[in-house]
């Protein structure tokens, strides 16, 4: 079972960047949130995931409009 870190705590595990930037990767789907109450957590396998691809996890692919494609 993975252990739940807290923004900051996980800051911190990826080598000190800002809690700003996980929010940031957070919104952006980098990585998955978990919440717990009014709480933002995140699984350390998520942390994992960001290490294993040096910071830089794919973002998603972005979804798709009709007037997107008529560009």
């Amino acid at each position: 079972m993975d252990a739940l870190l807290s923004v900051a705590e996980a800051a911190k595990r990826l080598g000190g960047i800002s809690k700003w930037t996980v929010h940031s990767w957070l919104s952006k789907g980098r990585l998955q949130r978990t919440k717990v109450g009014g709480r933002t957590m995140i699984r350390e396998s998520e942390l994992a995931k960001i290490i294993e691809d040096g910071g830089k996890s794919a973002a998603p692919r972005r979804r798709t409009t009709k007037a997107s494609q008529k560009r």
